[in-house]
């Protein structure tokens, strides 16, 4: 498997354009939020990661450019819901993200 390349977000802020949120509900195991979070970074492009919540739910925060992606993933682990994928770049422009 290929390194996961991180980009500097100093160095261009929308190197990442696509701000992805979503829960994680607890399908048949418990959920770790510890586990998650190394799997999104070492297998996922992107910065901001935030995974927080308990063995029932998790809150995923992501930055990529390949949000189906990560939402695959998090459909993997449990039941996904409240999915928010907001374009950046847009919403700078002053545009609808």
């Amino acid at each position: 498997m290929e390194p996961i390349r991180s980009i500097d977000a100093e160095d261009d802020p929308f190197a990442y354009r696509y701000d992805t949120q979503f829960l994680i509900d607890r399908r048949d195991k418990d959920l770790d939020e510890d586990e998650i979070t190394d799997y999104i970074l070492s297998h996922f492009e992107g910065n901001s990661l935030i995974a927080a919540g308990d063995e029932d739910l998790i809150k995923i925060h992501f930055h990529t450019n390949e949000p189906w992606k990560l939402l695959e993933y998090g459909n993997t682990v449990g039941e996904i819901y409240d999915i928010v994928v907001e374009d950046m770049i847009r919403q700078s422009n002053g545009l609808h993200g």
